[in-house]
């Protein structure tokens, strides 16, 4: 297809607005390797050229970028999002994706949920060491030791010794 220049901007001979791939990627906020290396995982697929080979996008291109980063952000990996975009040949009602991203979203909410349980459990933990080490302060220098006896997180903590006392 045949463009004609418009300051970086092109105009096609059927009227479309393009735009080449360094506008493409400013306006998605990736960069030109990015878009490159998308295309070679046939993540996106390249429409327009011009006679010197030149790409050219549209607006299309652009939303379907924010979508592959929307993706991303939820955390579906490169390969999951490729398997949904392959489904696009041969899904003219968009049934096929509809039900694979629920299927997506929903292995994405389980993940997640087990992460967030994993997160609050270390939050907990670390608030845990900020109580003892806030309480301990003088008795730190013998701990593990001879203040496991007297100290009040001796039931929880790792380092707890039986040390009989010495009178």
């Amino acid at each position: 297809m045949r463009c004609l220049a418009h300051k970086g901007e092109s105009l096609p001979l059927n009227g479309e607005k393009t735009f080449r791939i360094g506008t493409l990627a400013e306006k998605t906020g990736v960069t030109v390797r990015t878009v490159r290396y998308w295309e070679s995982l046939g993540l996106l697929k390249t429409q327009d050229r011009s006679d010197g080979g030149q790409r050219y996008y549209n607006d299309a291109d652009v939303v379907y970028i924010k979508r592959i980063l929307q993706l991303k952000r939820l955390g579906f990996s490169l390969d999951e999002i490729s398997k949904i975009i392959r489904m696009g040949s041969d899904d003219a009602t968009g049934q096929k994706r509809r039900i694979e991203l629920l299927k997506q979203y929903r292995k994405q909410i389980s993940l997640v949920t087990h992460r967030k349980q994993e997160l609050e459990r270390l939050l907990e933990e670390l608030a845990w060491h900020v109580r003892q080490l806030e309480t301990v302060k003088e008795a730190f220098q013998h701990c593990p030791g001879k203040a496991c006896h007297d100290c009040l997180f001796k039931n929880r903590c790792d380092f707890y010794q039986e040390i009989p006392l010495i009178e």
